[in-house]
This record gives C-alpha cells, structure tokens and sequence, in this order.
C-alpha cells in the first residue's frame, strides 16, 4: 500500500502481545476499519501457539505459505504439542534475541510476524497493520521482516522517537541489508552499538522485492510530529496523535508531577497543537479519548483523517483477552467500579502506564507480594554499557540484586511490574513455574484507556457484549450493518 491517505478512518488500536489478536485485526479490516496485530514478542507467540497444540490448525495452515520452509519444518518439530501441554508443565523457553542477533531467534521474530499478519489478512483484502514499540529495538527489523512478507498495509511505531523507520522500511522492501541503531545505556561517544539484518541470508525464497507498507509514527507532541517530517529519512506517512488517557504506554508528561490520588498527572502543556501537525501536511488520527461517534466526528472537524481506538475493542468479542478477564471487566463496567489508574511506576520503560486496578491481576499488592521477581523474556531489558565497553543486559521488574549488581538504581526497581508475563497472561498464554506448594502461573496484567465514555455507551445497546465489527459500524454511525 504504502500511502497512509488510502487507510481507513478508524484504526484498532495495537494492544499487547495478543491481545491485538489476528481475528481482532481481521474482523476489524473485513469491517471497514484498519485491523492491527501486535508486533511485540512474535517469536515468543508462535512458539506458545504451537505447544498449545496449535487450536483449529490456523497456525500451521498459513506457514505452510512461508517461503522458508526448512526452518517451518524445525520449529514446527521443535515447539508443536498435538495435545498441548501437560497439565502445569511450562512452556519451552526460545532463542532469545539481543545484539548479536542470533540466526535463529531472527528467524523465529519474522515468522511470528508473518503468522500473525497472514492470517489476519486471510480471505480478503482489507488493511492489515502491525503496532511496534521504539523501546523494543532489537527485534524490530526481524519482526518487519516477516510482518512484509505477508503483505502488511501499515507500521505503526510508539514509545519512544522512530526516526529510522522511513528508511528502513526502503531498503528491507528492496531486500537489501539494514542496519538500525541501538541505544545503550551508558555508552560512551565513541561506542557503536547497532544491529544488521540481511533480508535474504534470514529467510530464503524471497521474492525480488516486498511492498512497501505505510508507516504512521505514533506521537503525543507536535514537536515531535514536526521534527519527525522535516526530513525525508525520518519523514513517516502520517501520524497518530495519542493523548494521556489513552491505553498502555503513555509519554510522560512535560512537567512530571502526580495528582492527589497518585497518579501521573498531565497539563495545558501536553495538549497537542493539531495546527502544527496539520502544517506538516501529512494524515493523522487521533486516539486517547475518541471513542465514541460524537468523538469521532469532533476528531474529523479538528482536520484528523480519522480516529484509533483500542478500549472498545479490547472488550470486543474477538479481543484475544482471556475471556474471563474480559467478563469481569465487564462486569466492573456495568456497576461502576472499573477503575483504570495511570501508573507511574509500573512499566519498566519508565513510560507512564494504564493499569485496570482487578483483583487476581498483578494491580492487586497481594498477588505482587507473592510472585517472584523473574526477568526471564526480557522484551523491556535496556542495554547497558560495560567498564569494558562490552554490553549487558538489564530490567528493573528483574530481582533487585541482580539490577543493582548490573549498576542500575534500586530507586528504579520499587513498583515495577513484568509487563511482558503478565500481558502474556492476559492473552492466554501464561508461563507455569515450580513453587513451594506447587506450580504456580504467572498473573494476568490488564490494561485499557481511562475514557470509558465508548464501552459504556456500547454495553448499554449490547449488553450481553458486542463484536468487533459491530464497534466500526458504530463508529461511523452505520448501525444498519450490524
């Protein structure tokens, strides 16, 4: 595709792991809507999917597409569990990727990208998009890769500055060698630390060239939107405006304080000037508080191309939230007391992020209190700098010796939570460990927007729940189809 004017105006917002789930994204582009699968630990998704036992064959019907089938064939063998998993066995650890790029973790990244994009695009020819965050650098080239193969429509990158997007997204379409910039904590001026992918030395059968798909940087700054167009090497295709009360990960405000109840609080100076991104002169849509029809409307007459939402959809039908924890938020919703907090401290990032405050969820100081500290996918791991300028590898949800003995500060580690087990949780797919009394499974983390305006609107017309598609007609004030 590759121009961001010919997407649809409402996009389904990237959500964790599988929450953004392949049937989520594909009943939103059958809709009309731009249907979006997380790019966040592809690798580690197929792999689970597999010792699932693969439920329904979606897995291994789309790769038997894959034009690497030598190494289909090893994972499929390595992983794949007809019956699924024992009873309270763990999951099979995989390769785990990291600067030097290890053949076979690159393979594994752009595989679970292709199989989530493929079968999210299966049977029709609606808009497909993959959400990735800046702060997940290293696996970022391998998981376009494959996300390309498939025939992915759009990019969409937050969390941080993803000024070598453009570029990169230029040369892996031509098949050539890529080269991206990896920040280091601590690295001196002279350190170079960066990462290299050959197209066709990861995955063989290529064809001469890839379409090129859209890219929309996702930003909370018009200084950034602004600095972000002014080049061609760092240009995207168009924008995604988010504001404070939008799910998951925010940008930290410009003057960081907290409200009286503790939360991050944001001010006049994290309003977004839409005329300095209008002037940029490229698309944009508006996400964090838009999802509703009026909202919509209101996002096209302030010049927007349209709107993302991802509440509204996370609590859809097709959402790849486990459907227990999508229920009892439900419920929460209906008597009015889901709470969503933005939490300062919960995300290794150190980004602000959306926490729905449910018992049994890793909100609940009980259930924190009891699991062990354990840094064991490290998706969030910052690089750091050695004395000896080699690089390691650290995250503040990781047990507080180990931080530390690896030169980070303890003040870092106090409320962090291990987003990346417990949005794995949330999705179905949580590790199993040895315990005292037992195994124990790692507890669900949830998160949505704090503008609930949309879902309340939507449980009163469907209160035994709607679908996704019947979010997108209701966006655009088209209930007739549904």
């Amino acid at each position: 595709m590759g121009r961001a004017d010919t997407l649809p105006s409402v996009i389904q917002g990237g959500m964790g792991v599988a929450v953004s789930h392949w049937r989520l994204a594909r009943t939103v582009s059958l809709a009309g809507g731009l249907g979006v699968v997380s790019g966040v630990g592809p690798d580690l998704l197929i792999a689970r999917v597999l010792q699932d036992g693969d439920p329904g064959g979606h897995a291994r019907r789309v790769l038997a597409n894959y034009p690497d089938q030598e190494f289909v064939t090893r994972t499929v063998d390595r992983y794949f569990r007809p019956d699924g998993l024992p009873d309270g066995a763990p999951y099979r650890p995989i390769p785990k990727l990291d600067l030097h790029q290890k053949p076979d973790a690159v393979r594994l990244t752009a595989l679970g990208a292709y199989f989530q994009v493929a079968l999210s695009k299966e049977g029709h020819d609606g808009p497909i998009g993959i959400n990735l965050l800046e702060k997940v650098q290293i696996w970022t080239p391998a998981a376009l890769l494959g996300a390309m193969i498939a025939g992915v429509d759009a990019v969409l990158v937050g969390a941080g500055v993803p000024s070598h997007l453009p570029r990169l997204l230029d040369r892996l379409s031509r098949l050539e060698p890529v080269t991206l910039p990896i920040d280091v904590a601590g690295a001196s001026a002279e350190s170079v630390h960066e990462i290299t992918l050959d197209p066709g030395a990861a995955v063989t059968g290529l064809p001469a060239s890839l379409p090129r798909p859209a890219f929309l940087a996702i930003v909370s700054a018009h200084v950034l939107a602004s600095y972000l167009a002014r080049s061609d090497d760092t240009r995207p295709d168009g924008f995604v405006i988010e504001g404070p009360v939008a799910g998951g990960h925010n940008a930290p405000p410009r003057r960081p304080a907290l409200d009286e109840t503790g939360q991050v609080a944001y001010g006049p100076r994290d309003v977004v000037d839409l005329t300095k991104v209008a002037a940029t002169g490229l698309p944009y849509w508006l996400a964090g508080g838009y999802g509703t029809p009026d909202q919509f409307v209101a996002a096209r007459e302030q010049g927007a191309a349209g709107v993302q939402v991802g509440t509204v959809f996370a609590l859809s039908a097709e959402s790849g939230m486990r459907s227990e924890l999508r229920e009892s938020m439900l419920r929460s919703l209906a008597d009015g007391t889901l709470d969503v907090r933005t939490d300062g401290r919960a995300s290794p990032t150190g980004f602000p992020f959306k926490v729905v405050q449910q018992d049994g969820t890793v909100a609940d100081p009980v259930v924190v209190g009891q699991r062990e500290r354990i840094c064991d996918l490290g998706y969030l791991r910052t690089p750091f700098e050695r004395e000896d300028g080699s690089v390691g590898y650290r995250c503040p949800s990781e047990p507080v010796d180990a931080f530390v003995k690896k030169g980070g500060d303890v003040d870092e580690t106090e409320g962090r939570l291990c987003l990346c087990n417990g949005l794995l949780a949330t999705a179905g797919h949580a590790q199993r460990r040895p315990a005292s009394g037992g195994l124990t499974e790692e507890p669900p983390l949830l998160t949505l927007g704090q503008d609930l305006d949309g879902a309340r609107d939507l449980q009163a017309r469907y209160p035994d729940g709607w679908s996704a598609a019947q979010v997108v007609a209701w966006l655009m004030g088209d209930l007739a189809r549904t």
